[in-house]
């Protein structure tokens, strides 16, 4: 969401940021790095809650957030419960929404969970989708929503990983950059790893530990690995990835940190959406650690494939993964950058700039 509060910015549009952070650490240094300050913070995490209790306090903190401030429209963005239950909080004051990243798909209730059920219901909600890809908004079609109700941005992600990188290229630097700008640009093979989908855990992640274990002791590989804070993450790891010298378990990183990482490996690893749309940028490969994926659109391109928390398909596609040029140079399918733009030009034609909020 940062490049569109940017662009609301840029352009003198009175807007309201809200948060509910859920997740405090990973929150507050992204709002730092593009200078965001919320006029709302819900301040809502919890050790252990449950989605069911989460979902209560966002619609009883937000409602009267909404009446006090009565916007034209509330915009969320993905398929979070935040996402959910803004949406729902909003349609329950009769108050238009706007969906980023809409239409995405897996027609799985179980996977992703429970990010499917919630982005087809805020799809039932929304007023104006704002789709990443043509495939998204075909998707959006097949369920009847209103063509003139759907305009192709392009993810904001990307938008945002544009604009990070930008700031990086001029000179920025932290000490994880200063730290491992060395240890990287070797001609070492290096892997990124990431995990945090709530269907991988258990058995999933141990047989990500064990293709792990295999890459770095029989193929040399080496890893990095910013392991997740949830204790189902952190309890899935195997011990015998925590002292290999090849495997690098560290502590979760800051986003300006993970733009400069993803541009220094060769290959990543990784359950996220947000990697699968963000490396093609890069022309870095993407291993998906998943049964299915929303984002068919890099494995169409080439930039990612589906290898599921399947040990010999992880192992395996590595290495036909890397048979490829290094870097290859791709057009990303995800987005030009220009996301933000797209989804307040529309905003204001619908409102006018004067009156939009």
């Amino acid at each position: 969401m940062a490049p569109v509060v940017l662009e609301c910015r840029s352009r003198n549009i009175q807007h309201v940021v809200c948060v509910t952070a859920q997740h405090r650490e990973m929150l507050d240094q992204v709002l730092e790095w593009f200078d965001i300050k919320p006029e709302y913070d819900l301040d809502l995490m919890e050790k252990g809650q449950n989605l069911n209790s989460l979902s209560a306090k966002i619609y009883s903190t937000l409602d009267p957030i909404l009446q006090n401030e009565n916007p034209d429209i509330v915009l969320v963005q993905g398929d979070t419960t935040t996402a959910l239950a803004s949406a729902m909080a909003a349609f329950h004051r009769s108050i238009p929404v706007g969906h980023i990243e809409g239409g995405l798909r897996t027609y799985d209730f179980s996977a992703p969970f429970p990010e499917e059920m919630n982005r087809q219901i805020i799809s039932k909600i929304a007023k104006y989708h704002f789709t990443p890809t043509e495939h998204a908004s075909k998707n959006l079609i097949s369920e009847s929503v209103s063509i003139d109700k759907i305009v192709k941005t392009g993810n904001t992600v990307v938008d945002a990983l544009y604009w990070s990188n930008q700031k990086i290229l001029n000179g920025f630097e932290n000490d994880f950059i200063q730290k491992w700008s060395d240890k990287l640009l070797t001609s070492k093979l290096w892997i990124l790893v990431t995990a945090h989908r709530r269907e991988n855990f258990g058995a999933g992640l141990e047989n990500l530990s064990d293709a792990i274990l295999e890459l770095a002791q029989e193929h040399n590989c080496n890893i990095i690995w910013p392991v997740h804070p949830n204790p189902s993450v952190t309890m899935g790891i195997g011990e015998e990835l925590k002292n290999h010298s090849r495997i690098h378990l560290i502590d979760p990183i800051d986003y300006p940190s993970m733009v400069w990482l993803m541009q220094q490996v060769d290959l990543i690893i990784s359950d996220s959406g947000g990697i699968q749309e963000e490396a093609p940028t890069f022309g870095v490969p993407v291993l998906i650690t998943r049964e299915s994926t929303e984002r068919p659109e890099g494995i169409e391109a080439g930039t990612s494939t589906l290898v599921g928390m399947n040990h010999d398909k992880i192992v395996q596609n590595v290495f036909l993964k890397l048979k490829n040029s290094r870097k290859d140079v791709v057009k990303n399918p995800f987005g030009d950058g220009l996301a933000a733009k797209r989804i307040l030009d529309l905003l204001e034609e619908n409102f006018g700039k004067n009156n939009i909020s």
